[in-house]
């Protein structure tokens, strides 16, 4: 009876030391949200994206790409300097009140929801995955997906050529399997199905992250499809692109 308790006692430190190991890897955040709430006749908003709170230089990388991702969707003045992301809530503020000054007869209400959560991190990289609605007049709004990744080691956001030993050769691997899950045959025009490549040549979306179901290439609405067709999702398992990755990966 002692020998069985003191396996079991080994094996939970062991759990605990595990734990432990896993959480050091991982970043700390906190939740940092922003509303008009305050406002009655301002337009809808609201945004809950996470900010890293460890003070060090990827937490700075981190949370000055969210930022400026944010300042990019919700800024309608380009020839105002928008440095905060309460200066470019303002900026959408004023866009809708400009409108409604040209159009008072005009019954549209503005709004926009932004997200952003951690979709994979391990000891060498994380990547955040920011999903906006923004909704400015017009027959529909426009839903999209932002992928953030970060070299945790060095401190710096990646350029998705980075993630590739050969992005050249990662594109040839990656088109065929695009052409197996969209039923495309291998010999035909990607477009021969509805595809709007330019040239008629296959590229890589501009949105590629790490999750944990494997890598994601993420053709938002418009980029090579309709409005109607909606975003094109290609998830890639790990066991399948880890040669081609610049980084460790943990299938």
């Amino acid at each position: 009876m002692k020998t069985n308790k003191h396996h079991l006692f080994t094996f939970l430190i062991f759990c605990l030391l595990l734990i432990s190991c896993e959480n050091k890897n991982q970043l700390t955040f906190e939740s940092l949200k922003f509303t008009n709430d305050s406002c009655a006749d301002c337009p809808r908003i609201s945004i809950d994206i996470p900010n890293a709170l460890d003070n060090s230089k990827i937490d700075a990388a981190i949370n000055t790409a969210i930022k400026e991702e944010l300042i990019s969707l919700l800024n309608f003045d380009e020839e105002i300097e928008v440095s905060t992301i309460v200066e470019a809530i303002t900026s959408f503020n004023n866009g809708y009140f400009d409108l409604k000054k040209m159009f008072p007869d005009e019954n549209v209400e503005w709004e926009t929801e932004i997200n952003g959560e951690v979709t994979y991190e391990n000891k060498d990289i994380i990547s955040i995955q920011l999903h906006s609605y923004m909704f400015t007049g017009g027959a529909h709004g426009y839903n999209s997906v932002r992928f953030l990744n970060f070299d945790k080691k060095k401190g710096n956001e990646l350029e998705n050529w980075e993630l590739f030993k050969d992005s050249g050769h990662f594109m040839k691997f990656a088109e065929i399997k695009f052409r197996i899950q969209e039923k495309i045959p291998q010999d035909d025009p990607i477009n021969n199905t509805g595809f709007m490549f330019e040239n008629e040549a296959f590229y890589l979306p501009e949105n590629i992250g790490f999750t944990k179901e494997g890598l994601q290439l993420r053709y938002n609405q418009y980029e090579v499809a309709s409005y109607a067709d909606g975003p094109i999702v290609l998830i890639l398992p790990y066991n399948e692109v880890k040669n081609y990755l610049s980084v460790k990966i943990k299938p």
